[in-house]
């Protein structure tokens, strides 16, 4: 399990960005040692901070093997950071990997804290029909990271599982609660580290 691309971007205005009208999600790999902070990679921006600038989306990860499945429904090739990702990995089971897990990566520590739910930028940025719906039913769709502890990392460095809590709920489960299953949002909003949006989200389907 290893890291195969980091990737950072900066924002820049796109007409095509929704209402905001600016976007990062063309990150580019990079070869350096990047520094970790608490609200992201050394030179990565997130562009829409009401929804993406908590620290729970501080850096998002997705699997080279979900990338490589892609490239066969989609017909066409996916570089790394395609989707926005900041971390590419192999051999990591990211839409198995469970809420409040950890992950040790170059000196620093990180923690599963949601699922990407896709959004207008991510469709347009894509370009492909049905793109939301599509992107969602498959369950491969990363997971946000928070920074436990500050450090650096770069391509090649192990990923290295140091914490699973049982009981916890994983991404893929995680999206099923995101568009309405009410038993595991509830088991979400047991786990003491869930991000607020999950509080938000179980104001409109617990009610």
């Amino acid at each position: 399990m290893r890291l195969i691309s980091v990737n950072v971007g900066r924002a820049v205005d796109a007409e095509w960005a929704g209402k905001l009208g600016r976007t990062a999600i063309d990150k580019k790999a990079v070869t350096r040692r990047v520094g970790v902070r608490q609200n992201g990679l050394e030179g990565d921006e997130r562009a829409d901070q009401p929804n993406h600038g908590a620290p729970t989306h501080a850096v998002y990860s997705y699997a080279r093997e979900d990338y490589d499945w892609w490239e066969g429904e989609l017909g066409r090739e996916l570089r790394d950071g395609q989707f926005g990702e900041n971390l590419t990995t192999s051999g990591v089971d990211v839409s198995g990997a469970v809420l409040g897990e950890r992950w040790r990566v170059g000196t620093a520590l990180l923690e599963v804290s949601g699922p990407r739910i896709p959004c207008v930028v991510f469709r347009n940025w894509m370009d492909e029909p049905g793109w939301l719906k599509r992107f969602t039913d498959a369950g491969r769709v990363g997971a946000y990271l928070s920074v436990v502890e500050t450090g650096e990392l770069g391509v090649g460095d192990p990923v290295e599982i140091v914490a699973r809590p049982e009981g916890s709920v994983t991404i893929a489960e995680s999206v099923l609660a995101y568009h309405g299953d009410k038993d595991v949002l509830t088991r979400i909003l047991a786990f003491p580290g869930h991000g607020s949006y999950w509080d938000r989200r179980a104001e409109r389907l617990l009610r």
